[in-house]
């Protein structure tokens, strides 16, 4: 008998306290240890408008990405989100976030079922909330995730696959078990609700890989989506090796990418927001009676699971973009926001380049920022700005900083001969070079 206990405790001291991943790392008693210790409650910030419910039973664990930054992805996830069209939710919405830094929150108790698959079905069960926990990586579908978001994946996925002993297929991301109604591109139910996740690398999260194919679409109860089927189920390199060799794009419409490839079924949602070129912000359910959907100009960039329409950017003030609670640097710049072009004005008066930022989610909002530019170049008396930048010294592409702080377009400013010493300005890349 004794025997017996020896051999038990030894087995669960080796699956349970040094799980090798697929990586090749293992995690330690004392990681585990650690990390639980360290996750950060949340709870008591949950909106008291949403109703806890015990699962049943658990069968999956759901991977997202908030597409916000840490702060409002807490306070949505939490409070709830507040729609444009008056509506909002209870909150809710995720039992864990990881943000950036590899930071764990704990939102409601791995027990309760949280409001986060929405339409969602998989091997023919639907309400995937009420069988699942869900996770929100702080990031975007189309932005790299850090390797501390990936190490606390890692600790987290097998505590819940222990406690609830599930196998690696369990592990799903939003994309991959969100589903669609008809529409004009799809006559059935279909795949392609959504894009969320797609970027999760789950070897790097200790994970073998995904199913070979989508059980509802192989017994025919859902219609593939082209691209997601090709990213996680065609044959060949794996998810993570497919999507670093096109590298993180920014979410722009072109000839070839429209707002459906980008959006999925959200394109034409309140909370998905066009971000024409001149700076015009438009929601998904107004854009075909504003602008038309064959009409969206190439460049327009789309953002996802925005709460309201942010704030319309002032004409005068564009290029100067300006980071808040929704528009992280990510946002307005994509993959240029750790360029050298990519400027930043920080409130507190000190100016940096992009390649100086640890990363798009530590800026401190109404951080202002210009993408695409060189510089600086000091203003004096002897280097005016005119003979800086031409005739193009007061136009609205040619960005000033005025010290101790103010960012100002060319169009902004009446009287150049009153510049404050200490005058940088600011040209667009394809602008020539100053003589």
């Amino acid at each position: 008998m004794g025997w017996h206990l020896f051999l038990v405790m030894l087995l669960g001291w080796i699956v349970v306290g040094l799980p090798m991943d697929s990586s090749g790392f293992s995690y330690t008693t004392s990681d585990f240890n650690q990390f639980q210790s360290r996750i950060i409650d949340h709870r008591n910030r949950v909106n008291p408008k949403f109703k806890k419910v015990l699962r049943r039973q658990t069968l999956y664990i759901i991977v997202h990405t908030s597409e916000l930054g840490l702060s409002a992805t807490l306070r949505v996830v939490a409070k709830g989100k507040q729609l444009t069209n008056g509506r909002s939710t209870p909150g809710g919405h995720a039992n864990y976030v990881i943000a950036r830094n590899g930071d764990t929150y704990r939102i409601l108790d791995k027990q309760f079922r949280a409001d986060h698959a929405g339409l969602s079905m998989w091997k023919g069960r639907k309400d995937i909330s009420s069988v699942s926990i869900g996770i929100e990586l702080v990031g975007y579908h189309n932005a790299p995730l850090t390797d501390a978001q990936y190490r606390s994946m890692g600790l987290l996925v097998k505590i819940l696959q222990n406690v609830y002993r599930l196998g690696d297929h369990a592990v799903l991301t939003h994309s991959q078990v969100a589903f669609g109604r008809p529409n004009p591109w799809f006559p059935k139910d279909h795949r392609g609700r959504k894009r969320c996740a797609k970027n999760f690398d789950r070897a790097r999260a200790g994970l073998g890989p995904t199913l070979d194919n989508d059980p509802d679409v192989i017994a025919g109860r859902l219609l593939p989506d082209p691209y997601l089927a090709e990213l996680f189920y065609s044959p060949g390199p794996a998810v993570a090796a497919r999507i670093a060799a096109t590298g993180p794009v920014p979410e722009l419409i072109s000839k070839d990418r429209t707002a459906w490839s980008i959006a999925g079924e959200e394109y034409d949602h309140p909370t998905t927001v066009y971000v024409l070129p001149g700076g015009r912000r438009i929601t998904g359910d107004q854009i075909a009676g504003a602008v038309g959907w064959h009409l969206l100009p190439v460049s327009t960039r789309v953002l996802l699971n925005q709460e309201t329409q942010p704030a319309e950017t002032n004409i005068l003030e564009y290029p100067v973009k300006t980071i808040t609670d929704q528009m992280t640097a990510w946002s307005h710049a994509g993959p240029a926001y750790k360029f050298d072009s990519t400027i930043y004005f920080l409130p507190s008066g000190i100016v940096r380049s992009g390649s100086r930022i640890p990363d798009w989610d530590d800026l401190p909002v109404n951080t202002r920022l210009i993408v695409g530019y060189q510089g600086p170049f000091a203003v004096t008396r002897q280097k005016t700005a005119y003979r800086i930048a031409g005739h193009r010294y007061k136009e609205q592409t040619t960005v000033y900083y005025l010290p101790p702080g103010r960012v100002k377009t060319g169009a902004q400013i009446t009287n150049f001969a009153g510049l404050p010493q200490g005058t940088l300005l600011y040209l667009p890349m394809d602008s020539l070079p100053p003589g």
